[in-house]
C-alpha cells in the first residue's frame, strides 16, 4: 500500500493499531466499495469519505476490548461494520480470537463471508435474525448503526445468556439517551470522544441489570 493511504489511516496509530494491519483494512475498504455496486452496503454519499467515516470509525473501539476477551459478537454486522474492520486488527494483536457476526441477509451474509475468506479472518457468520437467537453467550457485543439503546438493551439481556460487556456507538444526543436508559436499567459505562466526529462517542456499558 503506498505511504499516503498509511498516513490517512495515522488516526488509528495512538489506539494501538499497527501499520502492518492498514493494507488488510485498506483492502476490506476496496472490496466493500467495488460490492456496494451491487448491493446496499453503505450510502452512496459516505462512500467518498469512506476510509474515515466507516474504517476508521470502526476501528477505533479496539482500545475498548479487554485483551483477555476471545469472542466478540457483532449483532447486527451488516456490511462488516465493526465486526470484520475489529477481526482484522485482532488478526495481528490475537488471532484467537473469533469474532460472530450476525446477519439476517443472504447477499450481505455471503459478502461477511467471502470477505473472511479472502482476508483469513477468524469469523463465524451466522444468517439469522438476532432476535430470534436465544441463550447466546460471548464476552463482548458490538453494534453500530443497528437499533436504538433501548432495542439493544432489551436484546442483549433477553437473547444472551453470558457476556461481559457491550460496545455502542451514540451520537450527539448521548448523554439524553443514557440517562432515558438508566431509568430502566442500571448499569456502569466508560466513554470516549469519537476520533471521528466530536458529536459522537463510544461507550463500554457493562453490569448490565434491569431496574425492578
Amino acid at each position: 500500500m503506498i505511504d499516503s493511504n498509511i498516513i490517512k489511516y495515522s488516526k488509528l496509530e495512538p489506539l494501538n493499531v499497527s501499520r502492518e494491519t492498514f493494507p488488510e483494512l485498506e483492502e476490506f475498504r476496496s472490496l466493500l466499495l467495488e460490492k456496494n455496486k451491487e448491493i446496499n452496503l453503505i450510502s452512496e454519499a459516505s462512500e467518498v469519505n469512506s476510509r474515515e467515516r466507516h474504517i476508521i470509525d470502526s476501528a477505533q473501539i479496539i482500545d475498548f476490548i479487554d485483551k483477555n476477551y476471545n469472542t466478540c459478537t457483532d449483532i447486527g454486522s451488516g456490511s462488516g461494520l465493526p465486526g470484520i474492520v475489529l477481526a482484522i486488527i485482532m488478526k495481528q494483536k490475537k488471532p484467537s480470537m473469533q469474532f460472530h457476526l450476525f446477519e439476517k441477509s443472504f447477499r450481505k451474509s455471503k459478502f461477511l463471508k467471502d470477505v473472511s475468506k479472502k482476508l483469513g479472518l477468524n469469523t463465524m457468520i451466522y444468517q439469522k435474525d438476532i432476535f430470534k437467537m436465544k441463550n447466546l453467550k460471548s464476552d463482548l457485543i458490538v453494534a453500530r448503526a443497528f437499533k436504538p439503546l433501548p432495542v439493544i438493551l432489551d436484546l442483549v439481556n433477553t437473547n444472551f445468556k453470558n457476556y461481559k460487556s457491550l460496545i455502542l456507538f451514540l451520537g450527539k444526543n448521548r448523554k439524553d439517551t443514557l440517562l432515558e436508559a438508566s431509568k430502566k436499567w442500571k448499569f456502569d459505562y466508560k466513554e470516549k470522544v469519537s476520533v471521528t466526529s466530536k458529536d459522537s462517542s463510544i461507550v463500554k456499558i457493562y453490569n448490565l441489570k434491569k431496574k425492578v
